[in-house]
């Protein structure tokens, strides 16, 4: 074999001493090592006992990689005999850095994690040449499959929402998430429906202390969720999220549009009616927001329609009572002049949107307070379903947690380029 320029690196593994390298024909670095320590815990008793009783079998343990190669440690665990318990039972000597029945380092199974995060098992499968198996074990003990609540950053904002895990189907799922004063998001639970049942009996699972720091919760408007935080959380503040809420009002509008468009193309000459096609965008958008040929094409539609103009106004009044009312009394205040100038118009687009409002007006009014949004949920939803097209549909709840878990704190928690303030979710060190 050729002779290649050497240097020395630290190994970083705790207690142990390097024995033997050596370089396969593969290019696989094997390096063989013992520990330094010279006692162990009695696996029966408990006590620390020093006297030895040989070798156990020699275990290869995949490493980290270095220089782009692989490496393996080659390790013979030590062998205690306990002189007190009754038979002299043998103990094998356990060390930190590996699990006793892994066949990884503790630091190849994180790297291994921080591959795993905005990825897939099966991409990491052919990037390391590991097992897909070995990876769904890595996975399990290093991301638990639902909160610990003791490593959470105190949070007093909740989000509720909701997702479809198959396109077309009313095969809901719902994510609980949690916002930090800092501004970070944490994923509290992934439940397996969005019926207040379970909800309800989630909630009623959160620690007494963590219930009462609570103090606003954030969700879209679905009566379960809404029951259930009035029922275990009563002094909460419930936020109706304003983009669900005005989603209703716009909705509305969106279907005149529809129904004016077709039918000024069947009462109008085809040359005029040429003029209202692509006017969907530039009609859901604010008008100081589009560029001049938009601006032309929306007021071409809007000059031709009277009632589809006054509807867009409304809307946009509507959305400005959101963006600048600074108090609940002011908002409730421009809501309800807002509702009397609707009644006035007579326009029916808004009708579904005016009894959400005779329903839910004073919870929809608990945004003008501090204006706290489901934004952070809705970011993670997003999330959520680039996750399920990568991994081409996940069903089980469990393992949606650990991937949005491990794709929104992996790099923070086991990046060794960023400062981590717990070593892992599980518990892991």
């Amino acid at each position: 074999m050729p002779k290649h320029p050497l240097i020395s690196i630290p190994l970083d593994i705790p207690d142990v001493r390097v024995l033997q390298t050596e370089l396969t024909k593969d290019g696989e670095l094997i390096l063989t090592v013992e520990s330094t320590l010279t006692t162990t815990t009695c696996r029966r008793c408990g006590r620390t006992i020093s006297q030895r009783h040989g070798l156990d079998e020699p275990r290869l343990l995949r490493h980290l990689p270095s220089f782009g190669r692989v490496v393996y440690l080659r390790i013979r665990p030590k062998r205690f005999c306990c002189p007190w318990c009754e038979g002299h039972p043998t103990t094998t000597q356990q060390l930190d850095w590996y699990d006793p029945n892994a066949l990884h380092t503790k630091a190849y199974e994180r790297h291994l994690i921080v591959q795993l995060v905005n990825s897939t098992i099966s991409d990491v499968e052919a990037k390391e040449d590991v097992t897909y198996a070995a990876l769904e074990g890595i996975l399990d003990r290093w991301i638990a499959t639902s909160v610990e609540w003791q490593t959470l950053e105190p949070f007093a904002t909740l989000g509720i929402d909701e997702i479809a895990l198959l396109k077309g189907h009313r095969d809901f799922v719902a994510i609980i998430s949690a916002q930090t004063d800092a501004g970070e998001l944490h994923v509290l639970a992934v439940l397996p429906d969005r019926l207040k049942a379970t909800l309800l009996a989630w909630l009623l699972s959160m620690p007494d202390a963590i219930r009462a720091h609570i103090t606003t919760v954030c969700t879209d408007i679905w009566e379960g969720y809404i029951t259930a935080v009035e029922e275990v959380l009563p002094n909460a503040m419930i936020v109706l999220d304003r983009f669900h809420v005005i989603r209703h009002a716009r909705d509305g509008v969106d279907t005149l549009r529809k129904q004016e468009v077709r039918r000024l193309k069947k009462e109008l000459p085809k040359d005029a009616a040429h003029g209202f096609k692509h006017t969907l965008w530039p009609f859901r958008k604010r008008f100081d927001a589009l560029e001049m040929a938009e601006q032309e094409r929306l007021e071409t539609l809007l000059a031709s329609s009277p009632p589809l103009r006054q509807a867009y106004v409304l809307r946009e009044q509507l959305t400005c009572i959101f963006d600048t009312a600074r108090s609940k009394a002011d908002g409730l205040r421009r809501l309800r002049l807002w509702r009397r100038r609707v009644e006035k118009s007579e326009l029916t687009c808004f009708d579904a949107f005016l009894s959400l409002l005779d329903r839910w007006l004073d919870l929809v009014a608990n945004y003008f307070i501090s204006h706290h949004t489901s934004s952070f949920v809705e970011g993670l939803n997003n999330k959520l379903k680039v996750l399920k097209r990568r991994c081409y549909g996940l069903g089980n709840v469990s393992h949606l947690f650990q991937r949005l878990t491990l794709d929104l704190e992996g790099y923070r928690l086991f990046s060794p380029w960023r400062a981590t303030t717990s070593s892992a979710v599980s518990g892991k060190s």
